[in-house]
């Protein structure tokens, strides 16, 4: 499998799309006036402890209080405490902290004291006495070699803290991965240090800006080429993986095409798809995306696919191509928290089988951390995505003025019939000579065509004329009734 990498730098925005054989997986999308807050440590103060909840609100100095639960509370030895909130903590109190979720909607940022600083191949974690190893790295042999690298520097250097071997570690040399040891227990000493000399709410350590990040988190072997568009950003990226991964160093390029670098590999155009709710299968079946504030549903449709043999076949297949299709989706719209797929009823169980080690086996490249429930009885798969970050949708767009955020608004006919009763409920309150009726254009050729006779009989049933304007501004539900 070929991948390559994609950097689109501006002043405002900075873009990352990951493509694999020529197809868009991943995209994300950073902001310099909203950066991503996952992976910074901060020293907070405790602004509210609330016992029925069992967690705390912290001021990390942002727009709004970060949110602690008592069970992000560990102990010296990198386990959970276990007592009450208000025994953990109390107002006033400082205390160091790590954003683990970035601020999602109206929620505020989520907070651990559970502090891990990433490298390229390692997860340095200061209260942790032990090591693991990343279960994607699947060769026993493998895993306990790096267990014995690590365990061998935890055991000579006590009071260290503990490492976590990443995915990326895999075959790499012992001398690699000291130099990595080296470098995060330097950088550690370097927040403890700051820790201690600051004094009120402030950062202490922030992670790195996306481009870079996307060097450390998103190269693997199976990466070819990552092409930035940005000569600062090319300098900077060569800088940094010379200095912590020279491996990739050779497969950086700076892009100097006409066309846009986006543009050339139709990210542009998948952005636009990924914010539409139809996702269309190359059988004629189709996905329908809903984002809700508890869960993400998705129904998997045949659509005009009609198949060869028979039903059970059709569906079948039908549901083969859209779990490939779903998993891409995840990625791409940066999917998270809950998720229910209404996949096309299967009768047979070996069918159903093969639909969910379909997916698994899609999920197995997925950055995020998933879990995947059995068909439950009702012929739904359940699965839980890790969100870390706001979803594609979140990020680019807002809710519509017009419906709020629905999804829908009133038919021109609903919004005449609300005039109606609004203009007899006004002329039974108040002396007037004439009401005027403002709304937009929809309604008012409505008024004039296909509702004249109601409001005619409406004229002559409260015995003063109604005037009729287009307000070119108003949404189709807006409407007023002036009395003159």
């Amino acid at each position: 499998m070929s991948e390559e990498i994609l950097i689109n730098v501006t002043p405002p925005e900075t873009r990352v799309a990951v493509v694999e054989n020529g197809v868009v997986q991943e995209i994300i999308i950073e902001r310099a006036e909203r950066c991503g807050l996952v992976g910074n440590i901060y020293k907070g103060r405790i602004c509210r402890v609330l016992p029925g909840m069992q967690a705390a609100f912290v001021d990390i100095g942002l727009e709004r209080a970060a949110f602690l639960h008592a069970s992000d509370i560990i102990g010296p030895q990198g386990e959970p405490r276990g007592e009450q909130i208000h025994e953990l903590v109390h107002e006033g109190d400082m205390i160091v902290v790590q954003v683990v979720k970035d601020p999602l909607g109206t929620k505020g940022a989520r907070l651990t004291t559970n502090i891990s600083i990433a490298s390229r191949y390692l997860v340095c974690m200061p209260a942790l006495g032990s090591t693991g190893v990343s279960q994607k790295i699947e060769d026993e042999e493998e895993r306990r070699r790096l267990r014995e690298i690590l365990q061998h520097y935890v055991e000579e250097h006590e009071g260290g803290g503990g490492f976590i071997a990443r995915t990326a570690a895999e075959g790499v040399s012992e001398e690699a991965l000291l130099k990595d040891i080296a470098f995060l227990s330097k950088l550690w000493l370097g927040v403890k240090d700051r820790c201690a000399v600051v004094s009120s709410v402030d950062l202490i350590h922030d992670d790195l800006q996306l481009a870079l990040r996307a060097l450390r988190d998103l190269v693997t072997p199976e990466v070819e080429r990552i092409r930035i568009d940005s000569r600062a950003t090319v300098d900077k990226a060569v800088h940094f993986s010379s200095k912590y991964i020279p491996e990739i160093r050779g497969r950086i390029e700076y892009y100097q095409g006409e066309r846009p670098l986006f543009d050339l590999y139709g990210v542009e155009d998948e952005i636009k798809k990924a914010l539409q709710r139809k996702v269309s299968l190359k059988s004629g079946g189709h996905l329908v995306i809903d984002q809700t504030e508890a869960m993400t549903t998705i129904d998997v449709n045949t659509g005009a696919f009609v198949g060869h043999r028979n039903l059970e076949e059709t569906i079948f297949k039908t549901n083969l191509e859209a779990a490939q299709a779903i998993c891409r989706q995840l990625r791409l719209r940066n999917l998270g928290g809950i998720i229910i797929i209404d996949f096309i009823d299967m009768t047979e169980d070996e069918h159903k089988r093969q639909v969910l080690r379909a997916l698994e086996k899609c999920l197995a490249r997925d950055h995020a951390k998933t879990h995947i429930t059995e068909v439950s009885s009702l012929g739904l798969v359940e699965m839980t995505r890790k969100r870390t970050r706001e979803s594609l949708e979140h990020v680019l767009c807002e809710p519509c003025p017009c419906c709020g955020g629905r999804g829908s608004i009133k038919t021109a006919e609903t919004t005449c019939y609300e005039i109606f009763r609004e203009i007899l409920r006004e002329s039974r309150q108040f002396e007037v000579e004439t009401l005027l009726v403002l709304a937009s254009q929809e309604v008012i050729d409505r008024l004039i065509d296909e509702e004249s006779a109601h409001l005619a009989e409406l004229e002559e049933f409260i015995g003063r004329p109604i005037r009729l304007q287009a307000e070119a501004l108003y949404p189709q539900e807006q409407y007023d009734v002036v009395l003159i």
